[in-house]
């Protein structure tokens, strides 16, 4: 092994790579040889170091703990000579560390358990060495050495560990399952495909610690009996593609994939397949239609993937989360999962923090903790203190949750019988400058715009909705609409083919039950609580307070706003479009929504 006094880490995060990071490199490694420094002086490549809003690539070196920043190619040889040659810091190229605060990913809460993100930002996720550093491929090893396939079935059934995609089936079961099915060959798959709105987990572990989803595939193939394997990822996620395929390669030339695994008798390959977008395809048989090179449509069940899945053979799914939860299960004993969470959902659960809560991002709790603990300990509140009204679980087929609700555990049986649901882990908070009919409208959107159109009730019934929460919102809605949203839900819910349309009257069901005032008052009395709904609202300039300035008359789009300067301004309600503009920028607070 070859041991070197200094070495370079070059940032290559995809700000210093689009600033010239491979070209440094390639410069410093040419200069190295020239002066004679090759076997003294290592180049490396590493995530981001310093001020992404630098100049110029970022580097450290070591182990002074030197940080350089604003290099061209031309200052490399320069530096060589400096720091490696002479032993000077180039006091000219120095830079101090400035923090960089990852957006996403803050440092863990109060009442946060990092099981799944442990590693995240800690680790250069294509290095595999960094990972196996911290006890990455030990649960592999321990499996292929000292646990049949049915031991490890039963660990992970003894863990209590269930899907993290939503459905929340046992992990351990649907293992079995496979493995007692007759096939030629099986196949186990990662779902990856994350197409919630807001919803930004999965990306992040395939980004930042793919080795920890690759170990746990290998563990539930070997358990489960399957050779091949495939992670499938919408083309939505570049990086997280590429990094996916670095990792597989790594692992394939330290002969953790391929033939023989660790000298075993057991062998197992990977590959990365892209879907194009399609929000169906994170149903699992519309799925594997999309992998089989078909149009990503749900078929009906039975027959089970586990039966009759990829390819009509034997087949199982888990999500990002699922299989990442698997080496620390190995590692720490099912008993040491179990503890953790509450009743029937044992470990913790990853959330994407989004909408109105001071603190958004990834966090990581333990089942049972409760939805107010997560808005106002984890996310620190509500953004300006503004006075909570709903938060929506479980993306864009979830339930919509007043303030009542801020109590409920968060498992899966509370939430089923809250009337939403666990989800891939999106979680919306609102204010109170929110409407809820807006609200459902907006994802009865999405889900109407997602839905393959195989089956009827989905096809059509969920545009029937989203033509009725429109007209409503238009303030043209009448008193059977309501009736009729809510006997449009039942029957989408109860005869859609797949979770999909089964789920998407979701957002609707729960507005209609916890915020019906809202929709009375759309519809009766032609008034938009909130104050969202353009066609309800109207602005008004208020006398004593305007003071003629004419800002608000000269941002004006289309001209609704007239005065004299110095004289009281007034806006048109013929002209005016409900932009806001004229609110947002008046210095006085002189206009007020009606």
């Amino acid at each position: 092994m070859a041991y070197f006094r200094s070495h370079i880490l070059v940032s290559v995060d995809p700000i210093c790579v689009e600033k010239g990071a491979y070209d440094l490199i390639d410069a410093f490694q040419d200069e190295l040889v020239k002066q004679g420094l090759v076997d003294e002086v290592q180049v490396l490549e590493t995530s981001r170091i310093g001020d992404p809003h630098s100049e110029g690539p970022d580097l450290m070196v070591y182990p002074e703990a030197v940080h350089y920043a604003n290099l061209s190619v031309t200052d490399v040889p320069f530096l060589v000579e400096e720091h490696f040659v002479k032993g000077r810091v180039a006091e000219k190229f120095m830079r101090e560390i400035e923090e960089v605060v990852d957006e996403e990913l803050s440092a863990p809460q109060a009442k946060e358990v990092r099981i799944v993100l442990k590693n995240i930002g800690d680790i250069d996720p294509l290095n595999i060495e960094e990972y196996i550093a911290r006890d990455g491929y030990l649960a592999l090893g321990q499996v292929l050495l000292e646990m049949s396939p049915e031991e490890t079935i039963q660990e992970v059934i003894d863990s209590g560990l269930r899907g993290r995609g939503g459905a929340g089936f046992p992990t351990g079961l649907k293992w079995r399952f496979i493995r007692a099915a007759e096939g030629d060959q099986k196949f186990m798959i990662c779902n990856a495909d994350e197409g919630d709105p807001g919803a930004f987990a999965n990306r992040r572990v395939l980004e930042g610690d793919p080795h920890s989803v690759i170990e746990g595939m290998i563990i539930a193939a070997y358990a489960a009996g399957a050779s091949q394997g495939y992670i499938y990822c919408r083309a939505e996620y570049p990086i997280a593609v590429q990094t996916m395929k670095t990792a597989i390669e790594q692992a394939r030339n330290f002969g953790l994939l391929g033939e023989n695994i660790l000298g075993s008798e057991f062998s197992f390959d990977l590959e990365v397949r892209m879907g194009a977008g399609a929000f169906v395809c994170g149903e699992e048989t519309a799925l594997m239609a999309s992998i089989e090179g078909k149009r990503g449509e749900p078929r009906p069940r039975p027959p089970f993937p586990a039966q009759k899945g990829l390819w009509d053979e034997p087949s199982n799914i888990n999500n990002v989360e699922t299989f990442s939860n698997i080496p620390q299960i190995i590692l720490n004993g099912a008993e040491w999962f179990a503890s953790l969470g509450y009743e029937k959902s044992t470990g913790t659960k990853t959330f994407s923090m989004a909408g109105d809560v001071k603190n958004t991002g990834l966090i990581e709790v333990p089942f049972g903790i409760s939805l107010r603990e997560i808005i106002f300990d984890v996310g620190g509140g509500i953004k300006d203190d503004k006075k909570f009204k709903a938060i929506q679980t479980g993306g864009p087929m979830g339930g919509c949750l007043p303030e009542s609700y801020l109590d409920l555990p968060m498992d899966y049986e509370a939430l089923d019988k809250a009337g939403s649901i666990l989800g891939s882990g999106g979680l919306v908070a609102m204010d109170e400058g929110t409407c809820m009919v807006d609200i459902a409208r907006f994802f009865m959107e999405f889900t109407q715009e997602e839905s393959c159109g195989k089956c009827t009730p989905c096809r059509i019934g969920t545009r029937r909705i989203l033509e009725l929460l429109t007209r409503i919102c238009d303030g043209k809605g009448k008193p059977e609409d309501i009736g009729t949203l809510r006997m449009l839900c039942d029957q989408i819910n109860e005869n859609s083919l797949c979770g999909l349309g089964k789920g998407a009257p979701n957002p609707v069901k729960s507005t209609l039950e916890h915020f019906l005032d809202e929709y009375e008052a759309h519809i009766y009395e032609k008034r938009c609580p909130a104050k969202v709904c353009k066609a309800l609202i109207r602005f008004e300039i208020l006398d004593g307070l305007c003071t003629g300035c004419t800002l608000c008359a000269r941002n004006c789009p289309v001209d609704a706003i007239s005065g004299e300067r110095r004289q009281l301004h007034v806006i048109d309600p013929d002209i005016c479009i409900q932009c806001g503009i004229c609110e947002q920028i008046c210095p006085y607070d002189a206009i007020e929504i009606k």
